[in-house]
């Protein structure tokens, strides 16, 4: 099943890149439980061989003087060691953080005490019965000893992650496991659902492995592939087992983005947990981590090398990019690096069909201000799905070079309890908003009962050009006529914040294109901007907006764009035009145009009615800097006017 760990990230500079590691223990295996064999192998060597906890206690040490902060601690089954506890306790003391996989069968009250420590815990379950769960493990009393493991954990109040491991002999219960892990913890993860053969190379145990495969529907059911970024680049590169097209050095690349090594419970260290090829695997008796990944793990990039067979085959595959093949599992399933892995063959096929169907079904397309707004759901996205506003904005496909925002809806709300969500820098209802590195974080917060009860979560980048929202519940997806792409009360939200890095911005504001030349009348609510746009449009006009437009400095100029975004007007459009000039609306009893001249004056008038998202200092000074140039370059008039429509004549004449 899956090699689930947790990286290792360096807060000391080494010459290559930010080391990362993960140790496994052990690859003995009480009753040998299928736990360990399919996972790993069978073929161990003596309990004599392996690492001593003074020779491990030397690689830690050896680790943390080149920065290693973050451990994965695995096997086989890690705690068959008797000094098990021990060595937790050293690997993690000066450790940021961890990730302990087991199968939990040999959880004791004292061990769950010492998994109190803050870290990711990983606890396997192979059936939600003890007659599935038993048989699949080949250890009679296993359910029992792992639910009495779970238990001593939360008596004790460490936390822990359930993860399913989903294969033939338990598939059926695939449901019942999810209850029952919803049951036992707040967390519960999918194991890898597709199993790599044993590096043993035992026919009975790999034929019983290649037996409990799922079907590849199931496969790509359980592990859907990401395509928020579909498109833009290769979705592989800088992968595991990613090979650029037309290299024929199969660890190139993966050596190359190299973050983390692999320790096996003998002491020798490799750039992944698959490698088994003694002459790719450093000896720490007779060396150090310092040697061994600064020298040793370079020096192997050109040694393997794909056959005619690759180069012709997988390499050149016209559906590699969906295809999860890697030299390691060709190794492990043919004993060769260059092989294709006919399984994954049949899973990469239904990985294209799975995406093909995506793009119809999950996937939609609009265009405002020059910006494509990619839009996909869990939910199948119909023709009323959205406001039939957003109609002619839509697009059937972006163009390669369009410049591209994606957001992507999910209908369940993760668990953040006791989740680190970085700090709060914003708590008004709707949302409390907090910065977690690169990333923002939403809460739709309940104005009576707070975070308590949350309605959404967003994630953004730092840029905001990729979303991912989880909103309670399809009921609102539902009913259709959505009047925003994000769910939120309004989009300026998300665009708001994505025109401030493209030197454009949000106005509140009438757009009209009159003659081919674009304008905007600024104004708040009852200013008159709809009465406006509604002599415009008598005159010849083209209303692009009535309520909010986009400006975007542009080669030579600024332009104006209609948004979705529309007051008591209704009509818009997607049209752009150059910004030929900007009016301040006064109702009055004449039609009169003054020119401005008082930039201050100006600059003072366009802040008041742009349109912010939640703002930050950054967004401030672009933004400023934006209208400071609008200020400089484009036309501004007070605009006195009354209901007749004579003033657009006046507008005609004055340019």
């Amino acid at each position: 099943m899956e090699k689930t760990y947790l990286k290792l990230t360096s807060i000391k500079a080494i010459p290559r890149l930010p080391m990362e590691a993960s140790i496994d223990l052990t690859y003995r295996c009480n009753n040998n439980c299928r736990h360990c064999w399919l996972r790993i192998s069978t073929n161990a060597r003596e309990k004599e061989d392996e690492l001593s906890f003074d020779e491990i206690k030397g690689i830690v040490d050896n680790a943390r003087n080149l920065g290693c902060r973050h451990w994965s601690i695995s096997g086989g089954e890690p705690m068959l060691r008797p000094d098990f506890p021990d060595i937790f306790d050293y690997i993690t003391n000066k450790s940021i953080s961890y990730s302990l996989n087991t199968n939990g069968t040999l959880i004791t009250p004292k061990i769950a005490q010492i998994l109190k420590s803050k870290g990711n815990k990983m606890v396997a379950l192979y059936g939600a019965t003890a007659d599935v769960h038993d048989r699949v493990t080949r250890n009679p009393g296993s359910f029992d000893a792992v639910m009495r493991g779970f238990a001593y954990l939360k008596e004790a109040g460490a936390g822990f992650v359930v993860q399913i491991i989903p294969m033939r002999d338990n598939f059926h219960q695939y449901e019942k496991m999810i209850e029952l892990a919803k049951s036992l913890s707040n967390n519960y993860r999918i194991g890898a659902p597709w199993l790599y053969l044993s590096a043993c190379g035992d026919s009975k145990i790999n034929n019983e492995i290649k037996r409990q495969r799922l079907s590849p529907k199931d496969v790509v059911d359980l592990d859907k592939p990401d395509l928020l970024f579909e498109g833009k680049t290769d979705q592989r590169e800088g992968s595991c087992g990613y090979t650029p097209e037309g290299d024929n050095r199969l660890f190139a690349a993966c050596i190359s983005n190299c973050r983390n090594f692999h320790i096996d419970p003998y002491g020798k260290m490799s750039f992944c947990s698959f490698i088994k090829d003694p002459s790719l695997r450093y000896d720490l008796r007779k060396g150090t981590v310092a040697d061994g990944w600064d020298r040793f793990i370079p020096s192997i990039t050109d040694d393997v090398r794909g056959t005619k067979e690759y180069m012709d085959g997988c390499s050149s595959c016209d559906n590699r990019k969906n295809c999860r093949w890697c030299p390691v599992y060709a190794y492990l399933e043919h004993g060769d690096y260059s092989k294709k892995v006919e399984h994954l063959c049949a899973v990469a096929e239904e990985n294209r069909k799975y995406k093909e169907n995506w793009k119809k079904a999950h996937r939609v397309y609009y265009k405002i201000g020059e910006i494509t707004v990619q839009v996909d759901s869990d939910k199948p996205i119909q023709s009323d799905t959205f406001h039939s506003k957003f109609d002619m904005f839509k697009l059937e496909k972006p163009g390669d070079s369009d410049d591209i925002v994606s957001i992507s809806h999910h209908f369940e709300l993760p668990n953040i309890k006791n989740k680190d969500l970085g700090k709060r820098i914003y708590f008004k209802p709707p949302w409390a908003i907090y910065k977690k590195g690169d990333s923002w974080i939403y809460l739709g917060i309940h104005p009576e009962t707070g975070e308590e009860d949350l309605h959404k979560i967003a994630v953004f980048n730092n840029s905001h050009t990729r979303g991912t929202i989880y909103n309670k519940d399809d009921s609102y997806f539902q009913k259709g006529g959505i009047n925003s792409l994000t769910f939120f009360p309004t989009d300026q939200i998300l665009l708001g914040r994505v025109l401030a890095d493209r030197e454009g911005c949000i106005m509140h504001s009438c757009g009209i294109i009159l003659d081919g030349k674009g304008f905007l009348f600024v104004g708040h609510s009852s200013a008159g901007k709809s009465t406006t746009s509604l002599m415009m449009r008598k005159a010849g006009g083209k209303i692009l907006c009535d309520d909010r437009n986009i400006i975007r400095k542009k080669q030579g100029g600024f332009r104006v764009y209609g948004t979705w975004s529309h007051g008591d007007v209704s009509e818009i459009s997607s049209e752009s035009a150059p910004l030929n000039g900007i009016f301040f609306l006064e109702q009055a009893k004449e039609n009169t145009l003054i020119k401005m001249d008082d930039k201050k004056d100006i600059l003072k008038r366009l802040l008041a009615c742009i349109i912010k998202p939640f703002v930050t200092n950054d967004w401030w000074e672009k933004e400023l800097t934006l209208l400071e140039q609008i200020t400089l370059k484009v036309p501004c008039y007070r605009m006195l006017f009354d209901k007749s429509g004579d003033i657009v004549e006046k507008i005609r004449k004055w340019y």
